[in-house]
């Protein structure tokens, strides 16, 4: 218990809320604060979902739930998976978790020995790596830079694959890149994942649902279904349906999977509130035109924000088609000075807190997702701050010395 208290104690503020906290404390201070930092939604749910949870206070029975998660919630969760294609599962397949975070934490303690090996590609989840930490994982970064538009290659998967690690933990779409797999890549790196029988996969798809361009949403057991042996499906009502602070997350595997969690949550948190069960089923069953017209404006946004990367000299930026965020390369602003301020920008840390300072702009370094020549976008905020806040990106951009 002390070696996990140590290991927890050992693990760094996250960057993101280090940048959101300044931000936070800057615009307190009464400076003009535009937020590109943090990854929520910002929408709220449809009025449905509220008055699913006013019922759900007026009829609540005080009791303990079900540690899986209460089968309307289940059976919402299976149909809402139909949908993208990924059918054949019961509710013995299922299980549910405060969060994607709750779930896949769940996960990997169920999955992972002290010493075993995780592999996942960079730029990665943050919490990727602070999980695998904290149950003394070893970890095996697999290094997808912007020349390989921060995707995976066949290649890269087999050679990890080939060292026989325990889990591999894939996200697609991608935060903080924004990067989707077409049909073809995900049908390539299937190919390679049914080589190696022996390790599990986790496919972290909690944006499934923002998808751009028609590009589709793809699950290796869509090109492989023989890997549903091993490959658990991970998704959230956070991005989706605007409901972050709701907390409610899902998985679909193995059954012994599933009822490894159960286990866990028995242990860690009973069960989902009947309030935001009830809130979740409303969401997932009720109409759809929230997160489909998010999804809409979110495209749009994303236009406007690559038409500016690409305007600005030396930046590299590929084209992400889904989530909220672009992952820009910035390193051509490294050794630079910005000149009205005098900030010297050695690395993104630099770069992020000159930008904070001199504009008022809040961005994420990229070395928070293991990527430190880049930093991330997250293009949530209110629209009429969009415009103006790439506007004073592109002016810091030209200030460089």
């Amino acid at each position: 218990m002390l070696q996990l208290a140590s290991r927890i104690g050992r693990a760094k503020p996250s960057a993101i809320m280090q940048v959101a906290e300044k931000a936070k404390r800057l615009k307190a201070e009464g400076r003009d604060i535009i937020s590109f930092s943090i990854g929520v939604p910002n929408f709220l749910p449809g009025p449905h979902v509220y008055a699913a949870a006013a019922e759900a206070l007026k009829r609540d029975s005080g009791q303990y739930g079900s540690n899986r998660g209460a089968d309307a919630l289940i059976d919402a969760f299976l149909a809402h998976m139909a949908e993208i294609g990924l059918t054949g599962y019961t509710r013995a397949n299922c299980a549910t978790g405060v969060g994607a975070k709750h779930v896949i934490y769940n996960l990997c303690e169920a999955l992972l020995d002290e010493g075993d090996t995780i592999a996942f590609p960079t730029p990665y989840w943050t919490s990727y790596v602070d999980i695998a930490e904290i149950l003394d994982a070893k970890i095996d970064l697999l290094p997808c830079p912007a020349e390989q538009n921060y995707k995976l290659t066949p290649a890269q998967l087999d050679a990890a694959l080939a060292k026989k690690p325990r889990v591999f933990l894939f996200n697609n779409p991608s935060n903080p890149t924004g990067m989707v797999y077409s049909k073809d890549e995900i049908s390539a790196l299937a190919d390679v994942v049914a080589k190696y029988p022996d390790t599990w996969i986790i496919t972290d798809d909690i944006y499934n649902r923002m998808v751009f361009d028609g590009i589709g949403y793809h699950n290796f057991v869509h090109a492989r279904p023989e890997l549903r042996d091993r490959v658990i499906f991970i998704d959230s009502l956070s991005k989706t349906y605007g409901m972050p602070g709701w907390r409610v997350g899902f998985m679909a595997g193995p059954e012994v999977v599933a009822k490894a969690v159960v286990t866990m949550n028995s242990n860690h948190i009973t069960n989902l509130p009947e309030v935001t069960t009830a809130a979740a089923i409303a969401a997932l069953t009720g109409p759809q035109d929230v997160p489909t017209q998010r999804c809409a404006e979110f495209q749009a946004k994303r236009d406007q924000v690559i038409a500016v990367m690409q305007s600005i000299p030396g930046v590299v930026c590929p084209r992400p088609e889904g989530a909220f965020y672009v992952f820009p390369d910035i390193s051509c602003a490294f050794g630079k000075t910005h000149g009205p301020t005098g900030f010297a920008i050695a690395n993104d840390v630099d770069f992020c807190n000159a930008l904070l300072e001199a504009k008022g702009v809040a961005c994420v370094p990229g070395s928070a997702f293991g990527e430190p020549r880049a930093l991330r976008i997250s293009y949530t905020c209110p629209t009429d701050q969009l415009l103006p806040g790439l506007a004073r990106f592109r002016e810091f951009f030209a200030e460089l010395v």
